[in-house]
């Protein structure tokens, strides 16, 4: 657990050390559009643009861009653009976003599902649909968050592709891989990448109070497993204080990863 519970304030929770996860995918993006899907992603982003990465734009949801950063369900103070569904797809093809989506199924290459359960003809199960998924992974960064990691959604191949993973991209050729990149995979156990010689998906680090027997057993298959595993980085006593009192207050995020 994080050492700020030394100086009177509680120690960090397994939700807010996945904040932290995810505010460290937009480190040093710049001036591009973060597009976080899900609570945890959405307050990872806000605690980004408020400390490391003050160039980050975030829109309320629907069409506008916002120039403050309001707490979660609290409508902007102040707009500085505006952004209607044309217009993001434009953003998106251009590369100017780093988008992090949930999913359904990911598999060792970084193949993504949110489409459908077994098989496509006839599915057991429905899900969002293709959606935007292939233009997110073939035109700007995708990254990926999994609020509990289980081997349902860490799957050996993925029941349908609808985010593009590395092997289906070198098998598409130069046109698909010019701007396919997968940073990051962050899931409530720890956080994976795919820096490995066959672009398979490595370990990078576990949450605290996280071994490797767990995340092994949570997998559906078998992880690059690096000789030393650090653990995810501690959030700082002032990003604490920005995630509890500013962007979070009601708590949401330890509904999507109870302690």
């Amino acid at each position: 657990m994080s050492g700020t519970g030394t100086t009177g304030i509680p120690p960090a929770t397994r939700a807010e050390y996945c904040v932290v996860a995810c505010a460290e995918a937009w480190r040093g993006a710049g001036e591009i559009l973060a597009s976080p899907m899900g609570t945890v992603p959405a307050i990872g982003a806000r605690l980004a643009r408020l400390t490391f990465s003050p160039g980050l734009l975030l829109t309320d949801g629907e069409a506008l861009l916002m120039a403050d950063t309001p707490a979660m369900g609290v409508r902007p103070g102040s707009i500085e653009g505006w952004l209607p569904f044309r217009r993001h797809l434009t953003l998106t093809a251009t590369g100017r976003r780093h988008v992090m989506m949930g999913a359904g199924q990911i598999d060792r290459h970084g193949n993504q599902n949110i489409s459908c359960i077994g098989d496509w003809a006839r599915p057991a199960r429905q899900l969002l649909g293709v959606r935007g998924a292939p233009v997110n992974t073939l035109n700007n960064p995708t990254s990926y968050w999994v609020s509990k990691h289980s081997a349902r959604v860490f799957v050996e191949h993925v029941d349908m592709v609808s985010g593009v993973g590395y092997d289906r991209a070198a098998e598409a050729g130069p046109s698909a891989t010019r701007f396919h990149r997968i940073p990051e995979v962050i899931s409530d156990l720890g956080v994976f990448d795919f820096e490995t010689p066959d672009r398979t998906m490595r370990l990078r680090s576990l949450h605290p109070g996280v071994g490797l027997e767990q995340v092994a057993e949570a997998t559906g298959f078998v992880l690059t497993v690096p000789d030393e595993v650090p653990f995810t980085r501690d959030p700082t006593e002032d990003e604490l204080q920005l995630i509890r009192d500013v962007i979070d207050p009601k708590g949401l995020r330890e509904r999507e990863v109870p302690a």
